[in-house]
């Protein structure tokens, strides 16, 4: 994680993509991955995993289907982005850019 020192010399850990996007990446590279492999992944509690999955599902970015005992993930890539300075771009851009499954698929 990328740390800087603000003026008061403490410092601030950040990064350029937001938790939802960490656990979208880490769902496209393993759609069967338990919730707590994903939070761990991530770096966020198993809690914050469900809610941004339900966010992510409820905003149409993936479907959730019960397979046994687990749930499989399956991505939308052709879904915008939801911040105007990015919408005219899919989520399948970020998806090609970071995982190798998604690279050759158009969105």
């Amino acid at each position: 994680m990328a740390k800087t020192t603000d003026s008061a010399g403490s410092a601030r850990n950040w990064t350029f993509l937001t938790n939802h996007g960490h656990v979208l990446l880490a769902i496209a590279r393993n759609p069967t991955a338990r919730l707590r492999d994903v939070a761990e992944e991530v770096g966020v509690t198993e809690r914050a995993a469900q809610a941004i999955v339900a966010d992510l599902e409820s905003g149409g970015y993936l479907r959730r289907t019960r397979v046994g005992r687990r749930n499989e993930y399956t991505i939308d890539p052709s879904g915008h982005f939801r911040h105007p300075a990015e919408a005219d771009r899919q989520v399948g851009d970020l998806l090609a850019l970071f995982t190798p499954d998604h690279a050759d698929q158009d969105g």
